[in-house]
């Protein structure tokens, strides 16, 4: 990536020089927090590692098989299959390198029953965090299912069209993302980030803060992702760290030169909305956290919703309100699509059956980092008098959109559905939150089924991808059919915000 990328910033700045001056801003709070750290003797960030992905291909040697008086069954006797390899092989290693994982392949195909043994012995004792099997021969599905019986991790089984005749249904199954594509290598890409994503998220951090108590340290039920609570006062005390000049100027110019219109917030507001920024991104480096959330209501000029959605605009999970499940889908969203989520509160436009969703704070390059920045308003919080400076982010009608919400416990669960943008509406003459979008939803007759409390609404068609996900870990997906609402999710938040 090159210095004049604008992935990082949205004041006109490279994404080096934003994140130089983040590094300088933060580097005396950053030490002075990481020594208390130390000496309350909090648990160190979690250990991360590259994923590891080990794999085969599978099929006998073309040149015995070609042999005179032989049968070469599907896919036939003109199928290269060592060239095929080759060229494969070409591509896995570029994924290896785009995703900053391991993926390792065995250079001899297995054929033979001793082939396998080895293999699945070497698997068994590396525990990758999956596997990747890629079958060249009809015959050679008898060994795949031998690995899958024996060898019992997340695996990714690709068979291109044409190599296997018959049904597929038994590998569509717990633990198993099966693609029978034409050299869909695209596909297998997005195999390997959804098991690089399930190791980031469970080597991951989140700072909550919140509340009054001394720090704590949890870790999140079926998912292992890491929680540090720290008292709300630590973002107070943060934010008074961080000078009214210099970056944080910086910031604030750049949010009212790229706002569309700056309708209520004065110079000073948007100034504290630089400063909490400032605070947040401090606060997560002195802890080593990789994702944040806050207790953000009432907070008066402190109000950090422009810091949301500057870090969400960086690729960074900001959640809003202390809400983990909320921070965790937020995570997936960005490990899996590379795409910032809208976290939001629900409700449902009876007479069109439209979803509403609605929040003060939502990201604003809602195709990625890399993407363009969609108009935004400069507004003060809907629900307070005080000076306060939050995004009105107008999202495009038509965009196609899905929404989530990642559920833990010990059997974690995912809510998934997929629309369209009909409209963001202006506030007023529209009540709620100031960014608000209203949206079709595909999965249920009645839009009032829609489950769910602060879910995750982002930028694609992706409801088909997020249900491969969950099925290849496990995780019990809602609604189970489309055109129904599903059953309660157990856990899942359905309050109303005060």
């Amino acid at each position: 990536m090159s210095d004049t990328d604008q992935g990082g910033c949205p004041c006109g700045c490279s994404r080096r020089e934003f994140l130089g001056a983040v590094t300088v801003a933060a580097a005396g709070l950053a030490m002075e927090t990481a020594g208390l750290a130390a000496a309350a003797g909090e648990q160190p960030a979690p250990n991360k590692q590259p994923a590891l992905v080990r794999g085969a291909f599978i099929y006998p040697p073309s040149e015995r098989l070609r042999g005179k008086g032989q049968w070469w069954s599907w896919p036939g006797n003109d199928f290269d299959a060592e060239g095929r390899q080759k060229k494969y092989m070409e591509r896995i290693a570029r994924m290896e390198k785009d995703l900053a994982m391991r993926i390792v392949m065995d250079a001899k195909p297995l054929d033979a029953a001793s082939d396998l043994g080895a293999f699945i012995a070497d698997v068994s004792a590396a525990k990758p965090d999956g596997l990747l099997l890629i079958p060249f021969h009809h015959a050679a599905f008898g060994h795949v299912d031998r690995i899958l019986k024996e060898a019992a991790f997340p695996t990714v089984v690709f068979s291109s069209l044409g190599v296997k005749h018959g049904p597929v249904k038994p590998y569509m199954r717990s633990g198993i993302y099966f693609i029978q594509s034409l050299d869909n290598l695209d596909a297998v890409e997005y195999g390997m980030r959804m098991i690089r994503t399930w190791r980031a998220m469970r080597e991951s951090r989140i700072l909550n803060l919140g509340g009054s108590r001394p720090v704590k340290d949890s870790v999140v039920a079926g998912l292992g992702t890491a929680v540090r609570a720290v008292p709300i006062q630590a973002f107070v005390d943060a934010f008074g760290k961080v000078p009214a000049d210099g970056a944080a100027k910086e910031l604030a110019a750049a949010f009212i030169k790229n706002a569309k219109q700056r309708l209520e917030p004065a110079d000073g507001a948007v100034l504290a909305a630089a400063r909490a920024y400032f605070a947040l991104k401090n606060l997560m480096e002195a802890h080593q956290a990789d994702a944040v959330t806050l207790d953000c209501l009432r907070r008066g000029e402190l109000m950090p919703c422009m810091g949301v959605m500057t870090l969400r605009d960086q690729g960074i999970a900001a959640g809003c309100e202390n809400d983990i499940t909320a921070t965790l889908t937020l995570m997936l969203v960005q490990h899996l699509f590379d795409r910032p989520g809208f976290q939001h509160n629900p409700a449902f436009e009876t007479e069109a059956n439209h979803y509403f969703a609605s929040h003060c704070t939502s990201g604003s390059k809602l195709m990625g980092i890399h993407g363009p920045q969609e108009p935004y308003l400069l507004r003060n919080f809907a629900h307070t008098n005080d000076p306060t400076c939050v995004p009105q982010i107008l999202w495009r009608e038509g965009a196609d959109v899905t929404m989530a919400h990642l559920v833990p416990g010990e059997k974690p669960s995912l809510l998934v559905y997929s629309g369209k943008v009909v409209k963001s509406h202006a506030m007023p003459p529209v009540g709620g939150c100031r960014t608000n979008v209203e949206i079709t939803i595909n999965e249920v007759e009645d839009v009032c089924d829609v489950q769910g409390h602060h879910n995750v609404l982002f930028y694609g068609d992706y409801a088909r991808k997020l249900r491969q996900f969950a099925r290849l870990y496990g995780l019990r997906l809602v609604p189970d059919s489309t055109k129904g609402g599903g059953t309660a999710v157990p856990g899942l938040p359905t309050r109303e915000d005060a």
